[in-house]
């Protein structure tokens, strides 16, 4: 409930995609709230680039580097799940194709030839952060790596991301692959009005099969997500270049929070940091 109520007042927030021009210097943008750095953060956090805002009125409530371009490594996942979920239906039928047996770093270990649901596809790329998930949804959706690459650059520039470079849908390292903490706030505020997204960052787990029979086990990547605690949403990012990256949705007492943290030596250690700086209910973790 809680997500949905945090989607339909975004709708208010940021423009839909049929009211964003072709003409670049057109396009509406993200806007956020004036900075209102009203969050005094008691001990030094590890990561370099923070920035906490009020999920509902898109105020900046912390910033520390917020618009300092750093890799952000899987949190760029966050706006391939975008492109999918604004392109396709969750029951639509995709084939893993054979480059997955290519990809490095995270993965749900999903075999050539099987098929999946979008949906199923999705919970991977979002809760277990499979690279091979963001890689099968790229091919399937453009037809090549590259041509998602050039759709993602663009949907960042239409949303006002003028921060991000887009270099793979996984979040890879690489020299012209980075954003800030600024833009991927905004990049998670606009993605969370989606239920498909949402639902998925907020899941401690999930079950996937084929329609061939081959089942995965699925767990979030996020570790609070898995204990007791005020975090309702969240993803992760972690690469040699990047450090622990996270993105966090908290539950206040009053409002709700984004917390991302860029480049931190312990992300869990610096959320803990934070939440008890913020007014927070922590909620039971929800059964899967």
């Amino acid at each position: 409930m809680y997500l949905s109520l945090l989607s339909a007042l975004l709708l208010g927030l940021f423009p839909t995609v049929d009211t964003i021009s072709a003409d670049v210097s057109t396009l509406e943008r993200v806007s956020i709230a004036p900075s209102s750095e009203a969050i005094e953060i008691s001990e030094r956090l590890s990561a370099s680039g923070v920035v906490i805002y009020d999920a509902l009125s898109g105020q900046k409530l912390y910033a520390k580097q917020a618009r300092t371009q750093r890799p952000m490594a899987s949190l760029t996942k966050l706006m391939t799940a975008l492109l999918i979920v604004e392109n396709h239906d969750l029951d639509e039928m995709v084939s893993i194709p054979k480059s997955v047996t290519d990809v490095t770093g995270n993965k749900a270990y999903f075999q050539p030839g099987k098929h999946f649901t979008v949906g199923d596809l999705l919970s991977a790329l979002l809760i277990n952060s499979a690279n091979d998930a963001a890689v099968t949804l790229a091919q399937f959706h453009s037809g090549s790596v590259s041509g998602f690459v050039g759709e993602m650059n663009a949907r960042a520039l239409q949303l006002g991301m003028t921060g991000t470079s887009f270099r793979n849908p996984a979040g890879l390292d690489h020299p012209a692959h980075w954003s800030t903490p600024q833009d991927i706030a905004g990049l998670t505020m606009y993605s969370l009005r989606h239920e498909e997204i949402a639902s998925r960052l907020s899941r401690s787990g999930q079950r996937i099969t084929s329609t061939e029979g081959d089942s995965i086990s699925l767990y979030h990547t996020h570790a609070l997500l898995h204990e007791v605690s005020p975090v309702l949403a969240g993803k992760t990012g972690t690469t040699t270049d990047a450090g622990q990256c996270l993105v966090s949705l908290v539950e206040g007492t009053d409002q709700q929070f984004i917390v991302v943290l860029f480049n931190s030596n312990q992300r869990y250690k610096d959320m803990r940091t934070i939440l008890s700086s913020l007014e927070t209910e922590p909620e039971p973790v929800a059964s899967q």
